[in-house]
């Protein structure tokens, strides 16, 4: 009997602490992302998928540390991953339409313009200045 207090003490005192450790990845890669300390943060943005898979915000910002680095291809990989997680994600179709854009997708960017343009709320503007960009560059 008291072996079962003294775990359940135990477990109480320790369960929070590594709860909140847990759910603090994600403000501690933000704090670092806003400090322009992109790989500790892309280490505490990965930390925060470990304990919580569908993370689209953690998608995201791994997105916009790849794009700082000029690696394209990841960039992309985590774009997708927050439009499986939510279709609606307006940020990700946009910045993954004008990555299209800059890889001579005219196609691909025009077609995931339509879809933001067709649901947007915040990035309404951007969608009609990035629909000229798509214009002015496939007009070339």
């Amino acid at each position: 009997m008291k072996k079962e207090i003294i775990y359940i003490l135990i477990l109480a005192f320790f369960l929070p602490n590594f709860l909140y450790a847990k759910s603090n990845y994600f403000q501690e890669g933000i704090d670092l992302y806003k400090n322009n300390k992109f790989n500790e943060a892309k280490f505490k943005f990965e930390q925060d998928l470990v304990f919580n898979p569908k993370s689209e915000s953690s998608y995201l910002y791994l997105s916009k540390i790849f794009n700082k680095q000029g690696k394209k291809a990841l960039e992309e990989q985590n774009l997708n991953a927050v439009m499986l997680l939510n279709p609606k994600n307006e940020e990700a179709i946009y910045y993954l339409a004008k990555l299209k854009l800059k890889t001579s997708d005219y196609k691909k960017s025009k077609e995931l313009n339509v879809r933001l343009k067709s649901i947007c709320k915040n990035f309404c503007i951007q969608s009609d200045k990035l629909k000229v960009e798509i214009e002015n560059l496939s007009k070339k």
